[in-house]
């Protein structure tokens, strides 16, 4: 509950925060001057809606999104030594961090992959790819899922879902507004919502959308460190080191789909700036050198 009461403080603040900015710069009387009659009280309330009611959803559909994309079966009942082994390091990670047992899945892929999702730090999901049991010994294993229930125990989950819908948020406001006066002051159209808007606004959405972008997987990035150490400590650092290694012996992955690549364990060749998690030799040194 305070997860979420925190979440919506959050965002009731910003926009209170956003409109007393206006009101201060007087920004609000300029665009009266120019004929732009924007009612910027009744969109900040619009765009947060808009902004935190997707990422709410996403986030409530993650574990029921992740199974259906990625093909995920959750282990009901271990059905040989294999399952039996996974299910109790999950249970034994989970205890140690102080959350409730997450469902435990296996999923179809070549490659070596994990990932964590879920509203609830305490009803997750942790699920592996077929490849990273095939690839890595029980010890890379074990570090790899200690790596996930960090992530779950941290909160990340509904943490990124949080920034992403203040981004949201964000984006869709000064959108609107870039959009709004450009249709008047330069369309000279008078309601502000002509095609001009439209178009302007799609272009300022998407142009916004990438400098928020780059926000999300900077905070990404950290949260990686920070879950490296966790794993560490449920594990041991050797054998998160291991871990890393062996990822970095194999290749260097392609990101997971959509919000999942937030809590994947690979990285992607992507330029650094839209990278989720940073280049595995930095994971490494910053393992070796954590005290």
């Amino acid at each position: 509950m305070m997860r979420i009461f925190l979440f919506l403080a959050t965002n009731v603040a910003i926009m209170v925060v956003i409109s007393i900015v206006f009101h201060l710069l007087g920004l609000k009387g300029t665009l009266d001057a120019q004929g732009v009659n924007l009612d910027l009280n009744a969109l900040l309330i619009m765009s947060g809606l808009i902004g935190m009611t997707g990422s709410f959803i996403s986030l409530a559909l993650s574990k029921w999104t992740a199974k259906q994309t990625m093909g995920v079966q959750v282990i009901e009942q271990p059905q040989n030594q294999t399952e039996q082994w996974l299910t109790a390091i999950v249970a034994r990670h989970a205890e140690k961090a102080g959350i409730g047992m997450p469902e435990v899945g296996v999923f179809e892929a070549p490659e070596a992959n994990a990932f964590a999702t879920g509203m609830n730090r305490n009803s997750a999901l942790v699920a592996v790819s077929t490849g990273l049991l095939q690839h890595m010994n029980n010890d890379e294993i074990e570090a790899v899922i200690g790596h996930e229930i960090t992530h779950v125990a941290n909160g990340d989950m509904v943490t990124m879902a949080l920034m992403q819908g203040v981004l949201n948020t964000f984006v869709y406001f000064f959108a609107s507004v870039i959009g709004h006066v450009v249709d008047r002051v330069i369309f000279q159209n008078e309601r502000g919502q002509g095609p001009g808007y439209f178009l302007v606004q799609m272009v300022a959405q998407i142009a916004l959308g990438i400098l928020a972008t780059m926000l999300v997987m900077w905070f990404s990035r950290y949260r990686e460190f920070k879950a490296d150490a966790g794993g560490a400590n449920l594990a041991g650092r050797g054998k998160m080191i291991g871990a890393l290694r062996a990822l970095q012996r194999e290749y260097e992955a392609q990101d997971l789909p959509g919000q999942l690549a937030v809590f994947g364990i690979n990285g992607n060749t992507a330029q650094k700036l839209f990278m989720s998690h940073p280049p595995l030799e930095e994971r490494i040194e910053a393992l070796q050198n954590m005290r």
